[in-house]
């Protein structure tokens, strides 16, 4: 189906009550030559005009697993037998879980507060060196592929990331518009930057893999050696913590649609769907672009959602296997999934569907909700310890952990609308740490949200090269809050900070004129951003003359600590 045909048969299904997910996936063939192509400007073409290919879509309803029509798609996949599972002892009592407790401390965390690292310098902790020079050889070698002379250096490059970063919070409707003339969408540090035909030239060539040696079996295989650049960094600079979540997040597909109108009451997610694992704060440590369960094989036994968990939990302990925590939604929760987990090592918390309890014998979710607010019902297996809870609040909620169990019962205050009255409920203990370290994914999201990358390009993967730098400064932004705890900026600033420093630092000045002073002096006196680091080769100082072993990162002059206040006021 094509993605406008699903969504004219979504509008008009008004009967179904579940909630249907749109999942796109790249094309069947994105390791072809043909999907490194434009389909046009940004401007010009609409949804029924992009290549069929990428308007492919598939509606998954989220409880459902393969139809009959997937699996005649899928010939060399063998249908599972179905295993005698062994018949759980469900008993009436509190865990006893034997999992040590948290002892870990985190050096690496100490060391970055010693470095007292710039907003630049945390967000190349992910974009280093080795990365913008691996961006750098694909580039030129996909635009030599083309009979292209491109000739990108890192400096260019780190232009490119600026305007990049700076559409996040700076959008214009074209844009070309940063380097017009009109008084009005005119944008002098992009500008001054790059011109605006060879920022085109750059991003339209902008490539992350070897066309030559693509794996044709992978999705992503276009942009797969940034994906694990991208968690290798993020995993090294982690913060080592106990608590984690685990959830989905989606990159925007930003496709025209025309001008379709989706109805209230039906939540349609448009874009690729992406696995992801974070800290309670939304540190993005691992993640990975979901190609469905037409292309990925699920193991274990599980469902595609808890092999994904079991891959970040894999990742997490090559860090060391210590006892973290790892918090889920409904979506993931499973007695399977928290029983391959306890035998790991790995403490888990999350909502669990019903029909995923093996059969625990609970009390009725009928006869719960007669009951008043705060009662709830649990049972734990006698083999495994795992427990799962149901309990009543303003819904039914079935909880499920290896690692947490019912007492201590706390209070929690309920607010009644209608009412207008505060009251308390009775909450066991694995509710109350689920809903206090539970949502860590949202955050990041949230954080993303804010301030995204606007510009885009039309290949498929354009808008998943955005969520990356995305990320990338969300984490740098959460390493500074850790790090830096005098001096902190809002995640706003923290993003104009390094796309002022890349487009000033990295300008072409050879054709800049008097442009370069104008730019120079309006930087220097603006009071925003200026950060005193270390330079391994003496300079003269700016205002005194004198040799100095420091410069200020933003305007990339020498300047002695103790000059540095009078070097920035007029």
């Amino acid at each position: 189906m094509k993605l406008l045909e699903v969504l004219n048969a979504l509008e008009e299904d008004e009967s179904g009550h579940g909630r249907e997910e749109i999942f796109i996936a790249p094309p069947s063939n994105a390791a072809g030559d043909f999907t490194d192509e434009d389909s046009g400007d940004e401007d010009g073409r609409r949804g029924t005009h992009l290549p069929g290919s990428v308007l492919h879509a598939f509606v998954v309803p989220e409880d459902s697993g393969p139809s009959e029509d997937e699996e005649d798609l899928q010939p060399a996949r063998k249908k599972r037998r179905a295993g005698v599972e062994p018949q759980r002892i469900w008993t009436k009592r509190d865990i006893r879980p034997d999992f040590s407790s948290w002892t870990a401390s985190d050096p690496h965390m100490e060391d970055l507060r010693s470095q007292e690292l710039s907003p630049v310098g945390l967000f190349e902790l992910f974009f280093d060196e080795g990365t913008i020079n691996f961006i750098v050889d694909e580039t030129n070698r996909y635009a030599c592929q083309k009979n292209v002379s491109l000739g990108l250096t890192a400096q260019e490059l780190k232009c490119v990331l600026g305007i990049l970063i700076l559409s996040g919070y700076i959008s214009y409707p074209r844009r070309r518009m940063f380097w017009e003339t009109s008084p009005d969408s005119h944008h002098h540090l992009v500008a001054d930057a790059i011109r605006r035909d060879r920022f085109e030239l750059i991003f339209s060539y902008l490539h992350f893999a070897d066309n030559n040696g693509l794996d044709e079996s992978d999705r992503f295989a276009k942009v797969r050696p940034l994906i694990v650049r991208m968690n290798r960094n993020f995993q090294k600079h982690a913060p080592l913590e106990e608590f984690y979540s685990f959830g989905e997040s989606t990159c925007e597909y930003f496709g025209h649609r025309g001008s379709k109108q989706l109805p209230a009451g039906k939540p349609v997610r448009l874009g690729y769907k992406i696995w992801c694992g974070t800290t309670s704060r939304g540190y993005l440590v691992w993640f990975e672009p979901s190609q469905g369960t037409l292309f990925t094989k699920p193991g274990r036994g599980l469902d595609l959602g808890g092999s994904m968990v079991v891959k970040f939990v894999d990742a997490l302990q090559a860090r060391g296997c210590l006892p973290y925590h790892i918090f889920l939604d409904k979506v993931f929760t499973s007695v399977k999934l928290m029983s391959i987990l306890r035998k790991k090592g790995v403490k888990a918390t999350g909502t669990v569907r019903e029909y995923r309890t093996e059969r625990c014998p609970l009390k009725d979710p009928k006869e719960l909700k007669k009951l008043k607010r705060g009662s709830f019902d649990y049972k734990v297996d006698e083999s495994e310890e795992i427990i799962v809870c149901r309990w009543h609040d303003s819904r039914v909620v079935n909880i499920c952990s290896n690692a947490v169990g019912i007492e201590p019962v706390g209070l929690s205050s309920h607010h009644s609308g209608a009412a207008r009255t505060q009251s308390q409920v009775h909450q066991p203990s694995l509710v109350r740490l689920y809903q206090e370290k539970v949502g860590g994914v949202g955050r990041m999201d949230q954080n993303i949200a804010k301030y995204k990358v606007k510009i885009r390009g039309m290949k498929w993967y354009s808008s998943f090269i955005g969520y990356v730098i995305d990320a990338a400064l969300n984490n740098a932004w959460q390493l500074h809050r850790i790090c830096c705890r005098d001096a902190q900026v809002d995640l706003l600033a923290f993003r104009r900070y390094v796309a002022c420093v890349y487009l000033e630092s990295n300008a072409d000045t050879s054709s800049q004129g008097r442009r370069s002073r104008r730019l120079e002096t309006e930087s220097r006196f603006d009071m925003i951003g200026h950060w005193i680091i270390h330079q391994d080769k003496r300079t003269r100082c700016a205002l005194c003359h004198s040799q100095t072993n420091t410069r200020c990162e933003k305007c990339q002059k020498g300047v002695h600590a103790k000059c540095f206040r009078a070097y920035h006021i007029r």
